[in-house]
């Protein structure tokens, strides 16, 4: 036998961490990937829609790129340091901001364009000069 007494008494509660809600946030059901949350809570109508993602950008007009993307439909920052990622969804009545935007970060290879949240062929040749056609003049 220890003649010491601890200097502690443990707590009686199993788990010692944080406790979690047992429903997610609605933040959290927004970061699911798109397929997972359709196949979760089911499909949701909603408009046709062009997403731009892109990383951060060593561009003059990023700052400007940012706030258009802060200004579209639904507007998320994903990941942290080189894995930081913008994304930023568009409907069709957004068609000029979706095109300004295009316009300063379609520079990069590493701009990814989805329509309706998935990657599609010629989604930068043809979708989007397709979408910009709704622009009016």
């Amino acid at each position: 036998m220890d003649p010491e007494q601890p200097k502690y008494r443990p707590q009686e509660r199993f788990w010692p961490y944080a406790e979690l809600p047992e429903q997610p946030t609605d933040e959290e059901i927004a970061s699911l990937d798109p397929d997972l949350q359709e196949a979760l809570f089911g499909a949701k109508p909603r408009p046709f829609s062009i997403t731009i993602v892109f990383p951060p950008l060593d561009l003059p007009d990023f700052p400007r790129a940012l706030d258009i993307a802060r200004r579209s439909a639904e507007f998320r920052e994903t990941g942290s340091g080189a894995h930081l990622l913008y994304r930023a969804r568009f409907w069709s009545s957004d068609a000029a901001r979706l095109r300004d935007l295009f316009e300063i970060v379609g520079r990069s290879d590493a701009t990814d364009v989805l329509i309706d949240d998935r990657p599609v062929p010629y989604a930068r040749e043809l979708w989007l000069p397709l979408v910009w056609l709704l622009i009016p003049r």
